[in-house]
């Protein structure tokens, strides 16, 4: 049995009538989870999956992801959760990059999956779930097996995948029961996608470890989200800002008796103040959690009982995360100051797949450098200011812009392109592509580009707004100095 895999085990033997996971109806219970992983475990060794081998997954929220990871924990295979957002040529790059030897499919996705890898084996699961299994198990792995691959793209544009192993997937899980007080009894509503270190593993993952239950939802839907809140009173819940704008300007929101909740946490991005404040006056507090794909993603955390007194902040070093707020030159800040911000422990991901030197440039001293300035108050309270990185984040989704800038500039009437990010109301910040025209072209609009990026890249990374310009603000080495040009368009 290895290290993730007793978790399921321990609460079939202990609680094996009591509901792991609800969705859309239907209850399925410790021991009908346990089973599930068993069979996906054997259909997995069926195909050949072996320890170390990457097993892709395309689909929605649903309980067949779940049993997935925990079947290639028992395997020692690692899951690779493909956002099901993208499109085929994104999906195509990461499916040659780490050559699952199998992908697995729901909710429609072979197409896409067929079309990006046409050599891939595919398992559609809607059509052939998995049988059910004989009783003797097949091998399993080592605890220490890697077991999660996720891709989150780089400012240079080119995605890597952040490898966890099953112990860095276990302290990231500790530190979120930890932050929330997760127990037995609690019933968390995951309405964000699986596919995101952030909906899998600061809630979903914990409840399940503690022996809670997880009420999934498909996929984000702010009608289904009431219902659920109405009909079977989750006690927590996770949300990005534009998911909670989403529900609070839902009509029905007013009429919400929310009072099962004992908190919502909130991630992805800072949550603007009056998004809080609108639940807060509902007697619900928010807490935050900070972090990367690669810290799994609970690093800093904000505690419901401290959000009134601290809005704006994103907390404190989790239970396993150690925190430093650093100089240019690497130095400790010694009181408020900003700095760059590094972490450590045992949450932290293992490496970029098949990327030593970027894994290697990833870390000070075996601190991670998050890339994002930040401060830490006299009570130690953490607030992010800025990303030292160009990445912005749009209804919870990152953006690299070089990614986009790389490409815009190959549309025939862009000359020059710098992607920067303009606070949004609903979405949190948008894509905003500051174009100099090719000579001669008709100036192209922003209907034009993003029908230029329909099938190369995914909607959320589109650019929302196109503004015209003669030329960018460069260095003396040429690279663009977009602070200076945030500035000239009035966007800082």
């Amino acid at each position: 049995m290895t290290a993730i895999d007793r978790w399921i085990h321990h609460w079939a033997d202990h609680r094996p009538t009591h509901p792991a996971v609800w969705f859309e109806g239907g209850a399925t219970t410790y021991f009908q989870l346990s089973s599930a992983i068993h069979d996906m475990a054997h259909l997995l060794h069926a195909r050949s999956v072996a320890a170390g081998d990457r097993v892709a997954f395309c689909g929605l929220n649903r309980v067949e992801q779940i049993s997935l990871l925990f079947a290639c924990a028992r395997l020692g295979a690692v899951l690779v959760p493909l956002n099901n957002r993208l499109s085929v040529a994104e999906h195509r790059f990461q499916i040659e990059d780490c050559s699952p030897v199998l992908a697995l499919v729901t909710d429609g996705f072979g197409p896409q999956l067929a079309s990006a890898a046409p050599d891939l084996p595919v398992v559609d699961l809607d059509d052939d779930p998995p049988p059910t299994a004989p009783v003797q198990a097949p091998s399993v792995g080592e605890g220490g097996d890697r077991v999660l691959l996720v891709y989150t793209s780089g400012t240079t544009g080119s995605p890597k995948g952040a490898v966890h192993s099953q112990s860095s997937l276990l302290h990231t899980v500790l530190n979120g029961v930890a932050h929330q007080d997760l127990v037995a009894d609690d019933r968390v509503l995951t309405s964000l996608p699986l596919f995101h270190v952030g909906g899998l593993n600061i809630q979903t993952l914990p409840a399940l470890y503690v022996g809670a239950s997880v009420l999934l939802q498909r996929r984000f839907d702010p009608d289904e989200t009431l219902a659920i809140v109405r009909d079977h009173r989750p006690t927590q819940s996770l949300v990005v800002p534009a998911t909670l704008q989403a529900l609070l300007e839902h009509p029905g929101f007013a009429s919400t008796d929310i009072s099962c909740l004992r908190g919502l946490n909130s991630g992805s991005s800072v949550v603007p103040e009056h998004l809080i404040r609108a639940v807060v006056d509902r007697g619900v507090p928010v807490g935050q959690v900070y972090g990367a794909t690669e810290t799994g993603p609970t690093a800093v955390v904000l505690r419901y009982e401290d959000c009134a007194d601290h809005i704006g902040s994103c907390g404190k070093p989790a239970l396993h995360t150690e925190l430093r707020v650093v100089d240019a030159d690497g130095h400790d800040i010694v009181g408020d100051a900003a700095g760059v911000l590094l972490v450590r422990g045992p949450n932290l991901f293992v490496e970029y797949w098949n990327r030593p030197s970027e894994t290697a440039a990833a870390f000070v001293d075996g601190w991670y450098n998050t890339g994002d300035i930040g401060r830490r108050d006299a009570e130690g309270y953490v607030f992010i200011e800025d990303r030292e990185r160009d990445m912005l984040i749009s209804g919870g989704e990152n953006v690299y812009p070089a990614e986009v800038e790389n490409t815009l500039i190959n549309h025939p009437a862009v000359a020059e392109v710098a992607v920067i990010g303009r606070s949004d109301p609903t979405w949190g910040e948008i894509p905003v592509a500051v174009i100099v025209p090719a000579a001669g072209a008709e100036a192209p609009t922003v209907e034009e580009l993003r029908s230029w990026c329909s099938d190369r890249l995914a909607r959320y990374k589109q650019p929302r707004e196109v503004v015209l310009t003669r030329s960018l603000p460069r260095t003396a080495l040429g690279k663009v100095t977009k602070h200076v040009l945030r500035a000239e368009l009035h966007l800082d």
